[in-house]
């Protein structure tokens, strides 16, 4: 039975293995079934989703973030940020909080009270960075969308490191919100 994953979007694909010109092995997903398909996940490495639902082959990484933590941002998000179409991904150090924004699409005309997940694209809006792995303290950033400085910013306000519940609490709640744009 060869390896298969289903995506949050319904899309099944189908591990494969190849060589590259120097003669080692090569993985990749793809839709399609047919090829030289693997029948189990080679050692030491994992199947991983992104947040637009790719699927791809990685080397298992040793995890500084606990799943304590992961919950403790995702219960966060939906109970301070009801309603926002968030996912959350672990990236080293990194908990980033992806945001898929509203469509402003008269979408029952099409027959859908909202727009189906294969259709979400989500863009990381907030991260929470591990600073002190022995007291388990984090910094908040959020992502700046000014075209010309893309990237992550500090946030410089009082309370944006220490505990991660307290963070998570603080900050959430300016998720998809005009007020997310005012945090610096």
């Amino acid at each position: 039975m060869p390896v298969t994953h289903v995506n949050r979007s319904g899309d099944t694909y189908y591990l494969h293995a190849g060589t590259t010109k120097t003669g080692k092995a090569r993985y990749w997903f793809s839709r399609s079934a047919e090829g030289d398909l693997v029948e189990s996940i080679p050692e030491g490495y994992e199947v991983y989703e992104n947040p637009d639902a790719q699927v791809f082959l990685r080397k298992i990484r040793p995890q500084v973030i606990t799943p304590f933590e992961v919950a403790v941002v995702e219960r966060g998000l939906k109970r301070f940020a009801p309603g926002q179409n968030c996912l959350v991904d672990v990236q080293g150090e990194h908990i980033v909080v992806y945001h898929a924004e509203r469509v402003a699409l008269d979408l029952e005309s099409f027959g859908f009270r909202e727009l189906p997940p294969r259709y979400h694209r989500y863009e990381k809006v907030m991260r929470f960075t591990l600073t002190d792995e022995d007291e388990r303290t984090f910094r908040v950033q959020r992502w700046c969308f000014r075209g010309s400085i893309d990237r992550w910013i500090d946030l410089w306000v009082s309370g944006s490191v220490g505990a991660l519940p307290g963070l998570v609490e603080k900050f959430c709640p300016h998720i998809g919100r005009e007020s997310f744009f005012e945090l610096m």
